[in-house]
């Protein structure tokens, strides 16, 4: 694989993981250049067309043997895996035995696109492959190799919802190879049963619950070093010095949705907490936010929208040191004063409820904005979730103090053996390299795609804008065709149902609020005539599968209602239609009143775009593509720069604390 063979001996010691070197400016920019030509080199049809075959000669002999007659091969290969590694030259017997078994077990063996995934895969690639193309079912290709050698493998993804249905739907591949399965639970808080889970040879997880359980294993190991009375008191009472710890390391990993894991979710650290908070904390909560509600915007602060900011003005600075007069304490130093003030505005004009986050039973529960889906466990720190809770009169929890953290751009370059799949990534291929050495190859679809591409219209208000999407909808659902509309945030998914529910057009609404439903909604979003609204939960790791008659009907209709703050998202929603060959058409209707127009145009340039689309009609096309782009390319830009300004300051973390060991 390249030069290099991945065995079990190669992850010594009881938790192997990879020490990332670090790197200067030109060792950076090397790797960019070299993994521009290794993507070149890795990607011809050939190569692929090659291996196929080589799977497909060793598959002959398979077809004809009995269950019990495939269960020595299976036995044979494993030892061989075992003694080998997982090798260059076992791949092609390898994937036609778990290729056999998928046929016996699931009723779908592998095609050949999906064997070119799995071998890419398996060399430490991600590969990027259309909706639709079976990446679960690839990624049990080089799992099972991989486990097969004995390596402890984790499958990521994105959300757990996808954990139980891919671990549930590949479980009777690996268990006919005999190879067990673990899946983990973000309600599954018991460390034994987590234990467990990573002791099986496949295990399923988000990364944030592995990253997670890394970070306590790290903790558990720094108690582990000590020194000679923790050992002590460790054998007294009768606990080996690696019981404790969850996993067996970071060996191999496969990452699929991997841009959504990998870009999109690397943004923020990932912080380990644990119990904290007092009654000084509460009172300093809510005094910054009466002292930040006496302040006007405009003349004490000016908030930033697009950049995500609040800045107190001069005239807002004196009147805050007048507020605070006779308080005591650091509210007499105007640094720390004018730093919980700024928090205090943030909450009250940043934050927004139904876009940012949901109040649930008097809880206040972050969404996540990639994904569109509730991480009720995340927390925003320094106070801030706090201030929400209070500015949405919720009971307030205790603020929490950081035990460990990480970023995931330092977790997963800590594999020995990093992968993964997804259907867009070609955008940020030369970052995926950079930042995780990974080469981002495509692989070519089974049957030629059939998606229609309607194109974008933009109107000038956000009202003639949802009317627009109604009166679509209707078209589609008039032709029993299943349309599926694509929404930003829960209250957009809110108010479209209303306006479909005063036309009489019967439909599902899924978002951060019915994410329970998520399985029965996704499975019934084919049918014919079915209408379903949805945030970005219904653009990642979901097929919809079309029902008899649909596709001849014209397939699925996509419509996106606001440009996503990445293209690669758009494309995600766009891929929902259109999968395996099948029929299908997508549009976007936007507006100019839309957030990331309104946010990335001053108010002199928006007054000029007034008069555009008057009368109801849409702008001409070149014009709302240019109105529309610019905004997301900005936006995709400043990701970013967050991406690398985070990597740079967990790098410099890392070394300013080198002394005192791994921050983590």
């Amino acid at each position: 694989m390249s030069s290099e063979t991945l065995r079990p001996g190669v992850a010594r010691g009881f938790y192997p993981e990879r020490q990332d070197p670090s790197e200067t400016w030109l060792d950076r920019n090397v790797r960019t250049l070299s993994g521009a030509i290794a993507r070149r080199r890795h990607a011809t049809r050939p190569r692929l067309e090659a291996f196929a075959h080589a799977v497909e000669t060793q598959a002959f002999g398979l077809r004809a043997e009995s269950d019990a007659g495939l269960a020595p091969r299976i036995e044979s290969l494993r030892r061989k895996l075992v003694i080998d590694g997982l090798n260059e030259a076992l791949l092609p017997l390898c994937f036609a035995l778990v290729r056999e078994v998928a046929r016996r077990t699931l009723g779908t063996p592998h095609y050949d696109v999906q064997l070119a995934a799995g071998w890419l895969m398996a060399r430490g690639m991600l590969v990027e492959m259309e909706t639709g193309e079976g990446k679960t079912l690839s990624a049990t290709l080089p799992a099972a190799a991989a486990a097969l050698a004995g390596i402890p493998v984790h499958v990521i993804t994105a959300n757990d919802y996808l954990v139980k249905r891919d671990a549930d739907a590949m479980r009777p591949i690996y268990e006919a190879l005999g190879l067990s399965v673990g899946a983990l639970s973000d309600r599954e808080r018991d460390p034994a049963a987590r234990r467990a889970a990573y002791a099986c040879n496949v295990t399923y997880g988000t990364a944030q619950q592995i990253a997670f359980d890394y970070l306590r294993d790290g903790l558990e190991r720094r108690v582990q070093r000590g020194g000679l009375p923790t050992q002590l008191e460790r054998f007294h009472r009768g606990q080996a010095s690696d019981s404790a710890l969850l996993m067996r390391g970071l060996c191999f990993a496969i990452v699929d949705e991997a841009d959504s894991v990998l870009i999109d979710e690397a943004r923020t650290p990932l912080i380990l907490s644990g119990a904290g908070g007092s009654a000084d904390q509460r009172r300093t909560y809510r005094r910054a936010m009466r002292l930040a509600s006496a302040l006007d915007e405009g003349i004490h602060y000016e908030v930033a929208q697009r950049e995500g900011s609040v800045a107190l003005t001069e005239e807002g600075r004196k009147r805050l040191e007048e507020l605070a007069q006779d308080l005591s304490g650091f509210w007499k130093g105007p640094r720390r004063r004018e730093e919980w003030i700024r928090k205090a505005l943030s909450a009250l004009h940043l934050f927004q409820r139904d876009r940012h986050y949901l109040v649930r039973d008097r809880r206040v529960e972050i969404i996540d904005q990639p994904t569109g889906r509730v991480s009720p466990d995340r927390s925003w720190e320094g106070g801030l979730h706090q201030l929400i809770e209070l500015k949405e009169n919720c009971p307030l929890t205790a603020e929490n103090e950081t035990l460990a953290r990480i970023s995931y751009q330092q977790f997963f370059r800590r594999y020995l053996r990093l992968c993964g799949m997804t259907g867009t990534a070609r955008e940020v291929a030369g970052e995926l390299w950079s930042v995780y050495r990974l080469n981002t190859v495509p692989v070519p679809t089974r049957l030629p795609v059939q998606r229609r591409p309607l194109g974008t219209r933009v109107l000038r208000t956000a009202e003639a804008k949802w009317q627009a999407v109604v009166e679509s909808v209707r078209e589609r659902h008039g032709a029993r065709r299943p349309v599926l509309v694509g929404t930003c945030s829960v209250a957009e998914s809110q108010h479209l149902s209303q306006l479909l529910t005063e036309r009489g057009l019967p439909h599902q609404v899924l978002n951060a609020l019915h994410d329970s439903r998520e399985a029965e909604i996704v499975a019934q979003a084919g049918r014919p005539g079915r209408i379903t609204v949805a945030t970005n939960m219904a653009g990642r790791g979901t097929d919809i599968g079309l029902a008899p008659g649909v596709a001849e009907s014209g397939g699925l209709h996509v419509i996106a209602t606001q440009r996503s703050e990445a293209r690669r998202i758009d494309r995600q929603l766009f891929g929902r239609c259109g999968r395996q060959g099948d029929a299908g058409s997508f549009e976007a209707i936007l507006s100019l009143e839309d957030e990331p127009v309104m946010l990335f145009y001053p108010a002199p340039v928006r007054r000029l775009l007034a008069p555009l689309g008057s009368g109801g009609k849409p702008l001409p096309a070149w014009l709302a593509e240019a109105l529309t782009r610019l905004p997301q390319r900005a936006e995709e830009k400043r990701h970013v720069r967050m991406r690398r300004t985070l990597m740079e300051v967990e790098e410099y973390l890392i070394e300013l604390l080198s002394f005192s060991g791994p921050g983590e």
